[in-house]
């Protein structure tokens, strides 16, 4: 591998699995590493974005620096990113290669949609070739969620995503695309252990073996807190080997088949509120999930008196929470939350959550 090369690492794996964390959690860890973010994820607002820019608790922010054209996180929202790479996943990285005297690392979010195979070989184009090399694909999978016999913690958000993205170009059942995004992997990472049994430890690492090329490791991370030499510098080059990679999408391709997406009603909307008392925050937001096809919310509070920002996740009736950075002098102290999920009334929603607001 040229070592002048740019290396860049794939992050792939279902909505929930944990993908943004173990992002933040490489960025805590930088250690004055450059580094350039890509995320791709659907939402009236990329709260990912959001929260990556944020400095996790016990960061040295004089010894992480991520660079680029103003904070280094580029935001790719215009459909899944193996669908549109052409049009939306090239001209950022001619913008990289062209400040590449100024990064050290690339990471890439995908969604939770996204094949691996098709943006792998797209470090295979010449004019990204001599500049980039991937240095690993890391799969990150839902241990609770595979444990019970799921692909992803909520499979309807992930079939729903999947039919309101119009740039969407494969088809393949949930069972197939975590296949086909293990096939690419170069390690596997298995999220929430500390949710799983031994038993079930084993049996989550006997079910991704059984899907993974020879040779790939899989590890087991409690937050998403892994050393930095684990989930960088690999130095796999997986573009080298990604067309021998052959996967359920390639298949239906070879046999002709029709790519046809149903798309049904999905609803995302973002809920943009003052500080709000976090016991009626809470209340009302498990209230909503209850009352709600809501499948999932994510974004941040502003909690009276807390010089620091929450972060908020809520996947099915589960909430989670944790302070992840200061707030900026002159910033807003906004609470803002993306909602997703079907038939959801906006109004009702922002009637609902002003009750929890400061006044």
């Amino acid at each position: 591998m040229n070592l002048d090369k740019i290396p860049a690492t794939v992050v792939t794996g279902f909505l929930g699995s944990g993908k943004t964390t173990i992002l933040s959690s490489v960025l805590q860890r930088a250690g004055g590493k450059r580094i350039a973010v890509i995320v791709n994820e659907f939402g009236e607002m990329d709260i990912d974005a959001s929260l990556l820019r944020g400095c996790p608790l016990d960061c040295d922010e004089e010894n992480t620096q991520v660079a680029g054209e103003e904070d280094g996180i580029y935001e790719l929202a215009n459909g899944c990113i193996c669908c549109t790479v052409e049009e939306e996943f090239l001209p950022v990285m001619r913008r990289l290669i062209e400040r590449n005297a100024d990064l050290d690392h690339i990471l890439i979010e995908t969604s939770g949609l996204a094949l691996p195979k098709p943006l792998v070989q797209a470090f295979n184009w010449p004019d990204i070739r001599q500049h980039c090399t991937v240095d690993a694909v890391i799969t990150v999978v839902d241990g609770p969620a595979v444990a019970a016999g799921r692909f992803a913690e909520n499979e309807t958000l992930v079939e729903a995503q999947r039919k309101a993205d119009e740039n969407l170009d494969h088809d393949s059942s949930l069972q197939e695309l975590l296949e086909d995004q293990l096939s690419a992997a170069d390690l596997v990472v298995v999220s929430k252990n500390d949710l799983l049994s031994d038993e079930q430890r084993v049996m989550v690492r006997s079910l991704v073996e059984r899907q993974v090329p020879p040779g790939v490791k899989t590890v087991h991370l409690d937050n998403g807190e892994a050393p930095l030499d684990l989930l960088l510098g690999i130095q796999s080059a997986s573009e080298d080997r990604i067309d021998a990679v052959h996967n359920h999408h390639d298949h239906h391709h070879v046999r002709g088949q029709e790519h046809d997406h149903a798309h049904e009603h999905f609803d995302s909307f973002l809920v943009t509120l003052g500080e709000t008392t976090p016991d009626l925050l809470d209340k009302t937001l498990r209230r909503l999930l209850d009352e709600y096809a809501v499948y999932r919310v994510k974004g941040f509070s502003a909690v009276p008196g807390k010089p620091m920002r929450q972060v908020i996740q809520g996947v099915g009736q589960r909430i989670n929470r944790h302070f992840d950075r200061p707030w900026e002098p002159g910033e807003p102290r906004l609470t803002q939350l993306v909602f997703i999920g079907r038939n959801l009334d906006r109004n009702a929603f922002y009637a609902s959550l002003e009750t929890a607001a400061v006044r």
